[in-house]
């Protein structure tokens, strides 16, 4: 049986092109977006500008699928939470961050993550596969349906969730496309954040094909330390990816800057002499430095930097002329805080298998 076309992962372009190969003219496109994006209508049948010969068409050849919810969990603080069934036994997680002035979706990229960050809980779990566009554009519908019952919004998507979103590349700059579509969600540039840990040649080739902000999980000032905290930087050091990010600000017809992320674990980069080579390293280069109290989790070897210290690294950049905040923790007590997002993933990597034996 022939797989259906989940019309939730085509761009508008892709639209274009779709309803042309059925014969069908491109104002369908339009058509096709208002009912989905704007009315939040996932049945073909339901769609009654559309012809009844073209609603037969669609119902044949294309879906609206969206993934089952397993779970929503809701924190003391606001954050809320979901676990999606992706089927085959692998599961991911989304979360919904609210402020005074903002409302984040945190997503994911991956079914797990291929990366293996020591202080992250997805990276212990191991990797199972990429999501494809209609699984990430499917987290934003799911959470904005919900939202918009409960008089919530959504102002903010970040790729800060389970995986690499720069080892997903194409799916990834295609949900960034239909983001910032105002035919879709019309979601400003600066609202959306690609968070890479540094895949150079991606983050180069994102320069030139989406105008998203970015977002570096740096979280040590030298190759020394970053080699074992992020092991991608055996293959892709400091040097490198801080050229890439060069071309980042460099491309492009606005002025941009770069979130630093640096997680902060107590004993292990958190020192003066960690703050002064930060400074060092990130010396004229348009950045905001965010500071990430660890989020502890099972069978983690680290702790979280103490409150003072915290405040003595930040007081060092900050003379320096760095502007740097520390991110306040939210959604800790459903395990929905930044580093604690697990899912469930059939790991292909064996990664699971190793940390088990090594505990």
């Amino acid at each position: 049986m022939l797989e259906k076309n989940n019309l939730l992962g085509f761009t508008q372009q892709q639209l274009n092109e779709f309803f042309s190969q059925i014969g069908e003219k491109p104002y369908r496109t339009r058509q096709l977006m208002q009912w989905v994006y704007h009315k939040e209508v996932y049945n073909f049948n339901d769609m009654l500008n559309l012809s009844k010969n073209l609603r037969s068409k669609l119902c044949s050849l294309a879906s609206l699928d969206l993934p089952k919810v397993s779970k929503q969990n809701f924190a003391s603080d606001g954050v809320i939470k979901w676990l999606l069934d992706l089927g085959c036994n692998n599961q991911i997680e989304m979360v919904y961050i609210p402020e005074n002035d903002r409302g984040t979706l945190c997503i994911s990229s991956q079914v797990g993550c291929s990366l293996a960050c020591t202080f992250c809980s997805t990276g212990m779990q191991g990797f199972n596969r990429n999501l494809k566009t209609e699984e990430i554009i499917a987290q934003v519908v799911i959470a904005k349906q919900y939202l918009s019952d409960n008089n919530k919004n959504i102002s903010n998507v970040v790729f800060m969730g389970m995986g690499e979103p720069l080892l997903n590349e194409k799916a990834v700059f295609d949900a960034c496309n239909i983001l910032l579509d105002d035919m879709a969600f019309g979601l400003s540039r600066r609202k959306v954040t690609i968070s890479t840990s540094g895949v150079v040649p991606a983050l180069i080739r994102m320069a030139q094909k989406t105008p998203v902000s970015l977002a570096i999980s740096l979280h040590a000032p030298d190759d020394e330390l970053r080699d074992i905290l992020v092991p991608i930087n055996q293959k892709y050091p400091i040097k490198s990816l801080l050229e890439a990010c060069n071309n980042y600000l460099n491309s492009g017809d606005q002025q941009r800057h770069i979130l630093i992320e640096y997680v902060m674990l107590d004993g292990i980069n958190d020192t003066f002499e960690h703050a002064n080579k930060l400074v060092k390293l990130l010396k004229g280069m348009p950045t905001k430095v965010n500071l990430i109290p660890f989020n502890t989790f099972e069978k983690t070897q680290y702790k979280t930097s103490k409150t003072a210290t915290i405040k003595h690294f930040q007081d060092i950049l900050h003379k320096s002329g760095i502007r740097t905040m520390t991110r306040r923790t939210r959604g800790e007590g459903v395990d929905a805080a930044c580093g604690q997002l697990a899912g469930k993933v059939i790991d292909k990597s064996n990664r699971s298998l190793k940390n088990n034996g090594r505990n």
